[in-house]
């Protein structure tokens, strides 16, 4: 699983919404929403390090913009 969410500091208008919507609702205790993409990705390799690898690679090349997304990997 690749977890890929805005970095701190970078202005997540979505999770905004989201907080906004929430308080409107009579949701008053919440203190920030951030939001998030997760991806799945399944890969057949045996060697956890080559996988994990390859998933830094996949974030590098295509799925987080290193100037304002921070990423999560997580081998299982």
């Amino acid at each position: 699983m690749i977890r890929v969410g805005l970095k701190d500091g970078i202005t997540d208008p979505e999770g905004a919404n989201v907080k906004k919507s929430l308080e409107l609702l009579g949701f008053d205790n919440i203190v920030g929403v951030k939001t998030s993409k997760i991806f799945e990705i399944t890969v057949e390799e045996l060697d956890e390090e080559k996988a994990r690898e390859e998933a830094e690679n996949m974030c590098k090349k295509l799925l987080a913009n290193p100037v304002i997304h921070s990423y999560e990997i997580n081998i299982e």
